[in-house]
């Protein structure tokens, strides 16, 4: 199977960097869930605002990532919706 027009090869980026964004997402998620919002710890409970801080530094990480791809997808859904109304509009007149 060859992607034969630009816009079949522009769609084929646009999904996998779709399902990227979307496994992002979900790895982000499955993150936050040791995440806590409010810690009330005695002295000798510092492991776990470590392990916190870690956590947050790995969601922190993730997010930087997750917003590149997410503008990345937005632009290729632009680009691939300016790509398919140029078709249509050709077509038409």
């Amino acid at each position: 199977m060859s992607l034969s027009s630009p816009i079949e090869i522009v769609a084929a980026i646009w999904g996998v960097v779709t399902i990227a964004y979307f496994a992002l997402f979900l790895y982000r998620s499955v993150i936050g869930m040791k995440e806590e919002d409010t810690l009330y710890l005695s002295v000798g409970e510092e492991r776990l605002a470590a392990e916190q801080r870690e956590v947050m530094k790995r969601i922190y990480k993730l997010d930087s990532y997750s917003k590149k791809i997410g503008y990345a997808a937005l632009a290729m859904t632009v680009v691939l919706a300016g790509m398919w109304i140029l078709s249509v509009a050709r077509q038409l007149f």
